[in-house]
């Protein structure tokens, strides 16, 4: 059943206090209790931008994230809000607000970056706010997105022969779409008499702004651009009209539409619209979607690490979340398996068969359960553990089973031979003739107890148990009986012998294909784990395949674009990651096909 959400308003997700950052518990437990597939839209940029006027809107409201109208940051760290998609039924947008960068109360950029690189790795869609246009004060400001490299590891153990900032296919893969608001925007969008779109407007201001400059700012510059779209390929650019007066901004979130600039208002809308429309649903490498606890996991990874001193490892927070993820999917198919085994089950089944048949298909749904809820199980470890508990949970329904079976059938020669026992006792049988008399009824006894249902697996065993106690008393009678010859009485002790090896030859018999049969189902166990496995690593390979070729593809767009630009030298870096990619792919189809 889905979660329901009922956030009234923002809370802190991660705390900044004296730089340093802190999961807030409170905001980890509501992440926790949410199951639906999660949107996550951050936004970052400098403190008094309007970040969080933006981020209102986008939850549906006037009022929420702090709105500073000084010259003080108002948000602190990382704030979250978690509202129902207004396009998406059955998925959860996640708003990040993160403190504004560039405050000159905390005197140091540290914090700055770590905000930054937790925006990034926490979002599927990120949006950087600035104001003005875009120039070279604009991209001294985003600084942060060359320090990504430095802030962040794709892989927990680097190829020494890779370098991975030059190669950013796993960065691609992990990274959020990039959105580009600028706000107070007051130039026409047009370049030579033409007009442009804000996207157009973007890619001409980052292709002037390298032909203008001839200094050593140029390589920065470019490194700048190679960063943008290295770690964002699909990029968007909003630009906004001033609100209102500088007067009345420190009443903004009390004004109504109609006292905004109109051309204001129809910009944000157009904003949120596309926000709604296009955000996609965070997705870990494997196209694992994002959930409130999955999110909850990857805060805590993050933000432990960097307290700790290291960087931010995007392979080893899924690694993490995978660790958890995959003891709770074992724990789950059990539940499940121990749901269906106690609705199905009726101890004592009549045949060890039966209840391996049961087991069987309990098994199959279980590790079905199992294959659906885990990922990135390494060395299929999660998975042998399951099969070792349902292998306990196999053996230990077989136990009760037999002690079932033990129980019911103890019962029934209680019932059915007791009064024959009494017989005995009064000397019914101890006359001439008697021994007849008992061997007859005791053979209608036996046929009574053969006739009785659902005796189970020791129906056998525990008759022939009895019988064997009670040869004293058989054979007292027998001795007592003068109306036979003592040759008769030496051949019916041979036949009474006779008859009871042939009863330990019936189970021993009836003990191998029980044995038989365990092992039998210990190898379709084994089948059944081996097909779901192979299943699953199949459709892991194909979604492995699919986002190396989303990331081709939108290298070869960059690349495109790069040579219709004319940036030569940055073609030739591209082409270069092309191919390393392609051959990666190549490896990876061929070690499949082998």
């Amino acid at each position: 059943m889905a979660s329901e959400i009922h956030m009234t308003g923002p809370m802190c997700l991660i705390e900044n206090t004296n730089g340093r950052l802190m999961a807030n518990p409170e905001a980890l437990k509501i992440l926790s209790a949410i199951t639906q597939p999660m949107v996550v839209v951050a936004i970052v940029g400098l403190y008094r931008t309007g970040k969080s006027y933006l981020m209102n809107k986008l939850a549906g409201k006037k009022k929420g994230f702090s709105l500073g109208s000084t010259v003080q940051s108002h948000t602190k760290g990382i704030w979250m809000w978690c509202v129902p998609h207004p396009k998406k039924p059955g998925h959860i947008l996640v708003l990040l607000d993160t403190e504004g960068l560039g405050d000159v109360e905390k005197g140091d950029n540290q914090n700055d970056s770590w905000i930054f690189a937790l925006a990034v790795l926490l979002s599927s869609t990120f949006v950087y706010n600035s104001m003005g246009t875009i120039n070279q004060q604009a991209m001294d400001q985003l600084y942060y997105v060359t320090e990504l490299t430095h802030r962040i590891r794709s892989k927990s153990s680097p190829d020494e022969n890779e370098n991975e900032v030059e190669d950013s296919a796993d960065f691609v893969s992990f990274f959020p779409d990039f959105v580009w608001t600028l706000r107070d925007f007051s130039l026409d969008l047009e370049a030579d008499g033409q007009p442009l779109t804000p996207d157009e407007y973007l890619t001409y201001s980052l292709k002037e702004l390298q032909l203008i400059n001839e200094d050593e700012k140029t390589q920065e510059i470019i490194i700048f651009q190679l960063c943008i779209r290295k770690f964002f390929p699909k990029k968007k650019c909003f630009v906004f009209d001033r609100p209102v007066h500088r007067r009345k901004l420190a009443q903004l979130e009390k004004l109504q539409d109609e006292e905004l600039d109109p051309e204001f208002v129809q910009q944000v809308a157009d904003f949120c619209s596309y926000i709604f429309s296009n955000s996609k649903t965070k997705t870990l490498s494997g196209g694992i979607q994002v959930n409130g606890p999955r999110l909850e996991s990857l805060v805590l990874t993050y933000v432990n690490a960097i307290s700790s001193g290291d960087l931010p490892c995007m392979e080893n927070a899924v690694l993490a979340l995978a660790q958890i993820e995959n003891s709770a999917a074992v724990q789950k198919a059990i539940a499940h398996y121990e749901q269906q085994m106690g609705q199905k089950v009726q101890l004592p089944t009549e045949s060890l068969q039966e209840l391996l048949d049961l087991h069987r298909d309990s098994e199959r749904e279980a590790i079905e359960v199992f294959i659906r809820s885990s990922f990135k199980d390494v060395d299929h470890l999660f998975q042998k553990e399951l099969a070792a508990q349902l292998d306990k949970k196999r053996d230990d329904f077989c136990k009760q089973n037999q002690e079932a079976s033990s129980d019911r059938c103890s019962g029934l020669l209680q019932v059915i031979f007791s009064p024959l026992e009494e017989e005995v006792k009064a000397g019914i049988y101890s006359k001439p003739g008697g021994y007849r008399l008992f061997v007859q009824k005791l053979q209608d006894l036996k046929k009574k107890y053969y006739e009785e249902p659902r005796k189970g697996t020791q129906a056998e065993e525990i008759l022939q148990t009895y019988l064997k106690s009670k040869e004293s008393m058989t054979d007292a009678i027998l001795q007592t009986d003068q109306t036979l010859t003592e040759k008769e009485k030496e051949i019916e002790v041979e036949r009474v012998k006779a008859e009871s090896a042939q009863a330990s030859a019936k189970m021993l018999q009836e003990m191998q294909r029980k044995n038989e049969q365990m092992m039998e189902q210990k190898e379709r166990s084994y089948q059944e784990h081996l097909k779901q496995l192979t299943e699953k690593m199949e459709n892991d390979r194909v979604q492995l395949l699919k986002e190396q070729e989303r990331t081709l593809a939108l290298k070869l767009q960059e690349q495109e674009r790069l040579l219709q630009e004319g940036f030569q030298k940055e073609s030739r870096i591209m082409k270069n990651e092309i191919q390393d990619l392609q051959t990666k792919m190549r490896r990876r189809k061929a070690c499949t096909i082998s």
